[in-house]
């Protein structure tokens, strides 16, 4: 998935770090860094980390 084929529609309401990474084009140690001091919100269930779309999409918005 390329960041200008992304349909926020298509995505899941609780997004993975692979998303996230496929969405900002940043690479997999970036966003697990991200996800210790995240602007959004984050849930961590056990190894997972689950991130609410509509709330990634507030921050990327800059709401």
């Amino acid at each position: 998935m390329k960041t200008a084929e992304i349909n926020r529609d298509q995505l899941p309401e609780a997004l993975s770090p692979r998303h996230i990474q496929e969405i900002l084009g940043i690479g997999k140690k970036q966003t697990y860094e991200m996800m210790e001091n995240p602007p959004f919100h984050v849930v961590k269930v056990g190894r997972l980390y689950k991130i609410s779309k509509k709330a990634f999409f507030r921050w990327f918005d800059g709401e």
